[in-house]
């Protein structure tokens, strides 16, 4: 198991996607890390609890990519991810050579995207730095989320109750007035609050079922496909 100089440990592994060549990802070893000497998470928000959830790749993230991998490339499309964690959705569009950008609050996620770029041999990709919430705080590090999106996708991002809608109103500030958001949700009980939000900004709201199975011994992947589009 490979150590960085910075803290924590990691590990490499080539991830299956159908429609595209294997990735290569560069993650945390496991959920048992931490490592924010200066502080940098901590203004940001991020407790030592939820520090190393950016590092992992989970199966929703999965599921995302796959929807990723069989979307179009479409001349003139801006794609955004939210909440992008290692990214593994907005490799999988970059590989295929759509425009899109990755974006997250932790100050390491664009770290280990640059990292898993040049392991995939893939040119540079668009990172920012993207947050929701009360007393968000703008990173120091990465140059912060601007300018408006056609596809705007997340993964497990409604882990949190959102009553005042703080994550749609993200969203709408870059959503173009003509734009579909693609959210893969574990079933997760904040869904039926986050839908009436998009509704209230327009947004026609679809769900899909998503139950796969998984590799023998491993728990099958239980969770909706969430769609909202709003404009021709």
């Amino acid at each position: 198991m490979p150590h960085t100089p910075l803290g924590y440990s990691t590990k490499q592994e080539n991830i299956a996607v159908t429609g595209v060549a294997d990735m290569v990802i560069r993650s945390l070893l496991d959920k048992q890390q931490f490592h924010d000497p200066l502080g940098a998470a901590l203004r940001l928000g991020i407790s030592s609890a939820h520090w190393p959830l950016f590092g992992l790749l989970w199966p929703s993230g999965l599921r995302l990519a796959q929807r990723m991998a069989a979307h179009p490339v479409r001349a003139g499309e801006r794609i955004l991810e939210i909440g992008c964690g290692l990214a593994l959705a907005s490799l999988v569009a970059h590989r295929r050579g759509a425009d899109v950008t990755a974006s997250d609050c932790h100050p390491l996620s664009g770290v280990f995207l640059r990292a898993n770029v040049a392991l995939n041999q893939l040119p540079p990709l668009d990172y920012r730095h993207g947050q929701w919430g009360e007393g968000v705080l703008e990173s120091a590090d990465e140059t912060a989320l601007s300018g408006r999106f056609g596809l705007i996708v997340a993964s497990d991002v409604l882990y949190e109750r959102d009553a005042r809608g703080d994550l749609a109103a993200f969203i709408e500030t870059h959503a173009s007035p003509s734009a579909e958001v693609w959210l893969v949700d574990p079933n997760r009980s904040n869904r039926p609050q986050f839908h009436r939000h998009m509704r209230l900004l327009g947004f026609s709201v679809h769900e899909q079922a998503l139950i796969q199975g998984q590799a023998a011994g491993e728990t099958p992947y239980r969770g909706r496909m969430l769609t909202y589009v709003r404009g021709a």
